[in-house]
């Protein structure tokens, strides 16, 4: 071979392998990057060319599909009552992507999860259509209707877990949203879209996980366990130190008890039932800021709690004496989500241990083979079994003869704890009404309850935890015992 037709054969090679070296690039390297980029239509086709895995409930699907019409997307999502699932599904759309479980889980229900490998290599052989996988849930199917219903058209939360295992049992949000309505990519479900989004109400937010609030005198029950653990108190019967009145540390300002409530130097369980300011602003200012943050932590405040769906980490704030006083009783900067108060019932009636909250049992491959099943996980120990035990008679206290009365039911153990939270400037409009609770049979705790509502039509001086939330809470629990 002569020197120019080398020199042409070398330069050919060499545009071959940079040729390879590009395509194997563009395959291998930058294949996902550009899979996933919005130009390129044809992943999204072939993502919505078969019918999507199911999210299921007590062994029933929630969730489905539905031919499109007019589009070379095939098929869309639907949900079955979309409005009271949405808070646990979150929603699927061709033209706005997904959120929640629709979203985490978006790799089984499409079938493309690597989990999966085998499934779609089996079928490029058999020749069967490719399906999704399935999510089975740990929610309560009864327990999810109590929760919504009980609701109704008031705007609020509610979060079920059994304390026993750390499953969800429910996650109500009101009001809420059909993800139905804007599945699809028409022009009718971006105007849906827009209307949701636009709405003053936030009915997209889902207020059980991702809104916190002043949890107001739910919190004295993490106070209480502190002061427990901290053997700033051992007898919850016997007299502690508290005036009355008491005037908050450093400041001139005295904290009154809601209804002028004889609080002086009575008992930690009288302070719980009669829900007295004085004495557990008292307890914290006692503490420490400090031992108050470090209780508070191990019930999971300060940190975000992955469920899988991400829960807004709920706040003890880092505060000056009057201030973790006012914390203390659930006001000041302490914010919390009702997931974060289920937890805080669950673990006191769970002997102290508190297991990490979740909502996915089970991952199925479309021919039904379970290919992921949860294993139950303690978070943390927030108190001894024996001080847990103490706070479990104190909350059974305020629900027999106390201002949880409303949460009774027949034949079970309560344990509660009310809360009428302070909101706007001032504490200018209507406050958040709160219960917390859970229930004992003779098998130990199979539920634990945290309800808010948020705002009602109710009066201003009707507005209480014991008597808008606590009902919820008792429907909640009935329903998970009757359907346990």
């Amino acid at each position: 071979m002569n020197k120019p037709l080398r020199r042409i054969a070398i330069f050919c090679g060499v545009l071959i392998l940079a040729l390879l070296v590009r395509t194997n690039y563009l395959q291998y390297v930058r294949a996902d990057e550009l899979n996933t980029r919005d130009e390129n239509r044809r992943v999204r086709i072939e993502r919505y060319a078969h019918e999507r895995g199911n999210i299921i409930v007590d062994g029933n699907p929630v969730t489905g599909s539905v031919e499109t019409k007019g589009s070379d997307f095939k098929y869309k999502r639907a949900w079955k009552n979309g409005p009271m699932w949405a808070p646990v599904t979150g929603y699927s759309s061709q033209a706005f992507d997904a959120s929640q479980l629709e979203s985490i889980e978006d790799g089984i229900l499409t079938g493309n999860d690597d989990q999966l490998f085998f499934d779609r290599t089996l079928s490029m052989f058999t020749g069967e259509k490719k399906q999704g996988g399935n999510v089975v849930t740990t929610l309560n199917a009864a327990a999810q209707k109590a929760a919504f219903q009980g609701l109704g058209d008031k705007k609020g939360a509610v979060a079920a877990i059994d304390p026993q295992t750390g499953a969800i049992l429910a996650l109500a949000s009101t009001p809420s949203y059909d993800p139905s309505t804007f599945a699809g990519n028409s022009d009718t479900d971006t105007k849906a879209w827009q209307k949701l989004l636009k709405d003053k109400d936030k009915p997209m937010l889902n207020r059980a996980l991702r809104e916190t609030y002043p949890p107001g005198s739910t919190f004295k029950v993490v106070t209480a366990a502190a002061a427990l653990e901290n053997g700033l108190y051992t007898d919850i019967d016997s007299a502690t130190d508290s005036p009355l009145p008491y005037k908050l540390p450093q400041v001139s300002t005295v904290l009154q008890n809601e209804g002028n409530i004889a609080c002086k130097n009575v008992s930690l369980r009288e302070a719980l039932r009669l829900s007295c300011n004085t004495v557990f602003g008292k307890i914290s200012d006692d503490l420490g800021n400090q031992k108050m943050m470090d209780e508070a932590g191990k019930f999971g405040f300060n940190k975000e709690i992955f469920t899988p769906v991400r829960a807004d980490a709920s706040i003890y704030p880092k505060d000056n004496r009057p201030q973790n006083a006012m914390a203390g009783i659930g006001q000041a900067s302490n914010r919390a989500t009702p997931l974060q108060m289920a937890m805080v019932a669950a673990a006191v009636a769970n002997d102290g241990k508190l297991m990490q909250p979740y909502m996915v049992a089970e991952r199925q491959a479309p021919n039904l083979d379970v290919i992921y099943t949860h294993e139950k996980e303690q978070l943390s120990q927030p108190l001894s079994g024996e001080n847990a035990q103490k706070l479990q008679q104190m909350m059974e206290t305020v629900v027999k003869s106390g201002t949880g009365t409303n949460a009774l039911i027949d034949g079970v153990t309560v344990g509660g704890k009310t809360g009428t939270a302070q909101h706007g400037l001032n504490n200018s409009e209507k406050p958040y009404a709160w219960f917390i609770s859970y229930a004992k049979t003779d098998s130990g705790s199979p539920v634990a309850v945290a309800v808010v509502v948020e705002d009602s039509q109710a009066n201003r001086d009707d507005v209480s935890g014991g008597g808008l939330a606590a009902p919820i809470a008792r429907d909640v629990m009935k329903a998970v015992i009757d359907n346990k």
